[in-house]
C-alpha cells in the first residue's frame, strides 16, 4: 500500500516520517512544496503519476495565522485552491485523501466541546479558508477523510512548546493567555491516528466512513496551563503570569473555547487517545 504525504517539512509531515518505521506495510512517500506544489494542479498530476499512491494526508496548509490577515491571496490558493487541486486528482486517481483541518472554523462561544456536526462561523481569514477547503474537497470527493485538529505540538517545526521552551530558557518571567481554553494535540499521536484510518480503510474497504472527525488529545487546557505543564515538566523554574487576550492582541481573533469532542472517531475507529499533558 503506497500513502502519499504532502506537506513533508511541517510539523505532522516530520512527525509522520518519525513513526514510518512502525508500519512496515505501508510505502510512504513524503513530498514537500518543492516537489509537490498543491497550488499547481500539473505538478500533483505528475507525481500522481509516477507513485500511483492509494491514500494521500494532506498536510500541506497555510498556517500563518496573523499573517493571513494581511495576506488573504496566499492563504486561500493554499488552503481552498490548493486543497480543491488535490481532492480532484485523487477522485482522478482513485486515491482516498485524508485532510487536516482545524477548530479555527468554530467561532469559540461554545461552552462545551464542539461535535463535527456544530454549525461553523470562523473569524478569521485563516480559519475561513481552512472552511472553504474543507467544504471544496468534498463537493468534490466522495472518498475521503476531514481531520479537524487543535493546538498542534511537536519536536518538530515551530509550535507553542518549543516557543515556551526557548523563552524559558531566555527570561525570568512569561506572562500567557488563561482565557482560551482548547486541547494541545500531540502531532505524533495525530499521525498515529491518520495511520489508524488508514489500515482500517483498507483492512474493511465495504465499510463507509468517510466524512469529518476531529481529533486532539483527552482534556483541555488554558494556553497558561498549556505552558505551566510544559515548564514544569522539563524542570524550568520561571515566573509565569496569567493575562488575558485583552493584553495581548492579535491580528487574528482565536476561538475562546475550542474544545473538540472526539466521540465519533474513537467510536469509528477504536482510537485510544491520551491524555494531552502525558504527552509532552
Amino acid at each position: 500500500m503506497v500513502v502519499l504525504v504532502t506537506g513533508a517539512n511541517g510539523q505532522l509531515g516530520q512527525s509522520l516520517q518519525f513513526i514510518v518505521a512502525g508500519y512496515p506495510e505501508i510505502d510512504f512517500v513524503f513530498c514537500d512544496s518543492k516537489t509537490l506544489d498543491i497550488t499547481k494542479k500539473e505538478s500533483i498530476e505528475l507525481v500522481f503519476t509516477k507513485v500511483k499512491p492509494d491514500f494521500c494526508i494532506n498536510t500541506a496548509a497555510y498556517t500563518a495565522v496573523d499573517k493571513a490577515e494581511s495576506e488573504p491571496e496566499k492563504a486561500f490558493e493554499i488552503n481552498v485552491i490548493g486543497a480543491q487541486n488535490l481532492a480532484e486528482v485523487c477522485r482522478d486517481f482513485k486515491t482516498k485523501l485524508i485532510h487536516v483541518s482545524t477548530d479555527f472554523v468554530f467561532d469559540g462561544t461554545k461552552n462545551r466541546p464542539y461535535t463535527e456536526d456544530d454549525s461553523t462561523n470562523p473569524q478569521s481569514i485563516y480559519g475561513q479558508t481552512k472552511l472553504d477547503g474543507e467544504k471544496i474537497i468534498q463537493k468534490t470527493i466522495k472518498e475521503c477523510f476531514i481531520i479537524r485538529t487543535s493546538w498542534i505540538f511537536s519536536l518538530f517545526g515551530n509550535n507553542f512548546m518549543k516557543t515556551m521552551l526557548r523563552l524559558g530558557a531566555e527570561r525570568d518571567s512569561l506572562s500567557v493567555v488563561d482565557d482560551q481554553i482548547g486541547t494541545p494535540t500531540n502531532a505524533v499521536d495525530l499521525a498515529h491516528a491518520l495511520v489508524q484510518i488508514i489500515l482500517q480503510t483498507s483492512e474493511n474497504p465495504e465499510i463507509n466512513r468517510y466524512g469529518i472527525y476531529n481529533f486532539s488529545n483527552e482534556g483541555h487546557c488554558s494556553w497558561y496551563d498549556f505552558a505551566q505543564k510544559i515548564l514544569e515538566i522539563n524542570s524550568i523554574n520561571i515566573h509565569v503570569k496569567p493575562i488575558p487576550s485583552s493584553s495581548y492582541p492579535t491580528p487574528a481573533e482565536r476561538p475562546k473555547y475550542s474544545v473538540l469532542n472526539k466521540s465519533k472517531i474513537k467510536r469509528a475507529f477504536d482510537i485510544e487517545i491520551r491524555a494531552w499533558d502525558e504527552t509532552i
